[in-house]
């Protein structure tokens, strides 16, 4: 069998754009050689929202307009997107991907990665919904390849990660 990437949400809006950080630019670098040398399967979500995002719970929560289908900021960021091309990328409509979940009940791998941004929010979502769908897999979040918001809350979702059985690792 053989073991899963997912790459979460490595867009323009979270990385250089609206709800970027230093943190997310300073994993770039790191994410694109992980990815080049990970010996698996790669996989790649991707935060899609539309115009009605305001609307929404979540934009009634997180009032900041982003990753807006087609637009600039939805896009997977130009330092990974040649390693996104022909690769299966899940577009979600709030944090967790219920199709990702699916693809993993289908597919049977001996390992699944996650890497990617917000570590918080999007990646543990993730990671707890490939746990669900694996629960017998070994979930294993690459700490040094996420960021979120903060240093503390980046921290704060690696404990609550290991509280679930997710392997946090360097």
């Amino acid at each position: 069998m053989k073991k899963l990437l997912i790459v979460v949400d490595m867009q323009n809006d979270f990385v250089t754009g609206v709800l970027g950080t230093k943190e997310a630019e300073a994993i770039v670098p790191d994410v694109a050689a992980y990815i080049r040398d990970f010996d698996g399967n790669v996989i790649f979500t991707r935060d899609t929202h539309d115009e009605n995002y305001l609307n929404t719970q979540e934009g009634r929560k997180l009032p900041v307009t982003h990753c807006i289908k087609g637009s600039p900021g939805w896009e997977i960021i130009p330092e990974l997107k040649p390693l996104a091309e022909g690769k299966d990328i899940f577009d979600k409509p709030t944090f967790g991907s219920l199709a990702l979940a699916d693809y993993l009940k289908e597919n049977e791998f001996s390992e699944i990665q996650l890497c990617g941004v917000c570590t918080g929010i999007c990646v543990i979502s993730n990671a707890v919904l490939a746990k669900a769908a694996q629960p017998n897999t070994p979930i294993k979040v690459l700490s040094s390849l996420c960021a979120c918001v903060t240093p503390d809350s980046h921290n704060t979702a690696l404990e609550a990660m290991k509280t679930c059985h997710i392997d946090v690792i360097n």
